[in-house]
């Protein structure tokens, strides 16, 4: 039950070899500059880039896996470094290509491609780049825009400066007396369990109490980054930073909105369940930091074998292919599974180019992580049909239609433990529970959140002063809209947006956790009326990277350009809050 990381490379010694090949072939791409415009030199250029494609996933991967298994070990960090700053110089090296190729037309590059069969697969990728042209620069301007990318990130740095490196633990005292320590990786758990609501909030003022100390210094980070996105989209002649974020994936922004409406219009479902929740728990009020509260607590335990067993029954009534790559996907040697020492925490799929996906757990026997590893199996599953349909190209797909595979297996191992009655009606609570949770923290929150990014970028586009009481006031109006709470009561709640790092270090990223969310609802919705719509699961798998993302989904039958795209998501979660109103009567 642990990583064969010799499957990637035997030995360091031989992804040291492998680490001084790309060095060396890096030392060549100068000699492609300016003689791109002939086919000969257009063939071997791409026939490198393809060579440089498969060497860096593979050095960065086994690094990356490398490290996580042992945060301590200082030797792991520094390959991860090295072979980071390789990638950048890569990065540097390759910067000619975009504004060359440009330069030739896309006729001539088409007709360059579709010359020679070893060069199709860059097809989509031409494609891409010529979508983009309007916003690629020359050569020059290119070059002094790279010069300029390590000062653009100079505010996520800060960031992760602020809310990671300086950030300390806090002491709290419960009202009996005893002393805990509240870090950002415990404070979920201490208000799941603790039963007096002034010791919770007092845990939950611990937390924020950093972020409420020092929201100057964060609204000014805030700013940086702001600031760092409208140079760059009046630098390439963006109308707005929606679109800049958008565009290289020719995603509509009609998706974007359409999204934060449905969410908008639909808030009537979350505070019925949180009345529901407040009258079980016998809260006064349900705020915000009551959320972590079960409302029932499994005591059954699964061991790893079971919940594979689970998983793999889940998916016994589908397509014989599909559960061919769900059990490959957790073959042994694939899945480093339970928790050790300077272990990464969390859990995670990571597939790199032509390799089969690595999956990290921290396994734990609970019913949560039983819904982990399907999760991550899907993400693994994606990867192996991708690996298997596409060439190296188009074998790499976007985050935005990632989480659709992971979150599909999650919906329909759901459905296949309430309706076989596996557990007691304490799992079926939680179980409930968890899926209402995640429809609220995965299409709701994010929703909430990608609304916060839209209307603050929207203020520093009209030259508005970005302060905290700005940024703190958007998120006291949204709260007030979803929850009917008013986080300007609850300490340090108001300044929730410098907590949420993906603000800093990935702008409009959050948007896409719901629309996946959304899209797997759906096709699953589709799957449970009709089995072989499976069929279109599998294609979306399988087309890997081939297609801007919109246009998979929407070969999969799923049009998000269309508002009742997301009504899957209101109608899962009217019926799982009638499930467990049922459930807790029983």
């Amino acid at each position: 039950m642990k990583w064969k990381l010799e499957n990637l490379y035997e030995n360091l010694e031989a992804w040291e070899t492998d680490f001084k090949k790309l060095e060396n072939v890096l030392k060549e791409i100068p000699s492609y500059q300016g003689k791109l415009n002939d086919f000969d030199v257009f063939k071997r250029y791409y026939q490198k880039q393809r060579e440089i494609t498969i060497i860096a996933h593979k050095l960065y991967q086994y690094a990356a896996l490398k490290s996580d298994l042992n945060k301590k070990a200082v030797e792991n960090a520094a390959r991860v470094q090295k072979v980071g700053y390789l990638l950048n110089e890569i990065g540097r090296a390759t910067a000619f290509d975009a504004p060359e190729i440009l330069a030739m037309g896309k006729d001539k590059v088409l007709a360059f491609i579709h010359r020679d069969e070893s060069l199709h697969e860059y097809r989509f990728s031409v494609e891409q780049l010529f979508h983009r042209q309007e916003h690629v620069l020359d050569a020059k301007s290119e070059g002094l825009l790279s010069n300029y990318r390590q000062l653009s990130q100079q505010g996520p740095n800060l960031y992760s400066a602020l809310a990671v490196a300086d950030n300390t633990s806090k002491t709290v005292t419960l009202k009996s007396g005893e002393e805990i320590t509240v870090t950002s990786g415990n404070y979920r758990s201490y208000l799941a369990d603790l039963d007096d609501p002034d010791d919770r909030e007092a845990v939950f003022k611990a937390l924020f109490s950093h972020y409420a100390d020092h929201k100057y210094t964060y609204a000014q980070i805030y700013n940086s980054v702001l600031q760092s996105d409208l140079a760059r989209i009046k630098s390439r002649g963006y109308k707005t930073s929606l679109e800049s974020y958008l565009h290289n994936n020719k995603i509509d922004p009609i998706v974007y909105h359409n999204l934060v409406d449905v969410a908008h219009e639909n808030t009537a479902l979350i505070k019925r369940y949180y009345e529901l929740r407040k009258r079980v728990l016998k809260l006064e009020k349900h705020r915000t930091f009551d959320r972590f509260m079960p409302l029932a607590v499994s005591k059954s335990k699964y061991a790893y074998d079971e919940a594979k067993e689970l998983f793999f029954n889940s998916i016994g009534h589908l397509d014989e292919s599909f559960k061919a790559k769900a059990k490959e996907a957790l073959e042994d040697g694939y899945v480093d599974v339970y928790e050790q020492e300077g272990k990464q925490t969390g859990a995670y799929s990571w597939g790199a180019v032509n390799e089969h996906p690595f999956i990290l757990l921290n396994y734990d026997d609970t019913l949560n992580s039983v819904f982990t590893l399907a999760h991550e199996a899907g993400h693994s599953m994606h990867s192996l049909f991708a690996h298997e349909a596409q060439p190296v190209a188009t074998q790499g797909y976007t985050i935005f239609v990632a989480e659709i595979a992971s979150t599909f297996n999650e919906h329909i191992l759901l459905d296949y433990f309430i309706e076989n009655n596996k557990g007691s009606n304490d799992d079926k609570i939680m179980l409930l529970q968890q899926s209402i949770d995640d429809i609220l923290g995965t299409f709701f929150r994010q929703t909430l959140f990608a609304t916060y990014e839209l209307k603050a970028h929207e203020l520093a586009e009209k030259g508005e002063p970005i302060t905290h009481e700005a940024l703190s006031n958007i998120m006291i109006d949204l709260y007030k809209h979803y929850y009917d709470i008013d986080i300007s009561k609850e300490p340090g709640k108001e300044y929730v947006w410098a907590y949420i790092p993906h603000m800093f270090n990935t702008p409009f990223y959050v948007y896409q956790y719901a629309t996946s969310f959304a899209a797997s609802l759906k096709l699953y919705e589709m799957v449970k009326n009709n089995p072989n719509n499976i069929e279109k699961h599998m294609a979306l798998l399988s087309a890997g990277g081939n297609d801007f993302p919109v246009e998979q989904v929407k070969k999969a039958g799923i049009d998000l350009t269309q508002k009742d795209a997301f009504t899957a998501v209101t109608n899962r979660l009217k019926t799982l809050i009638d499930e467990l109103e049922l459930a807790l009567k029983s």
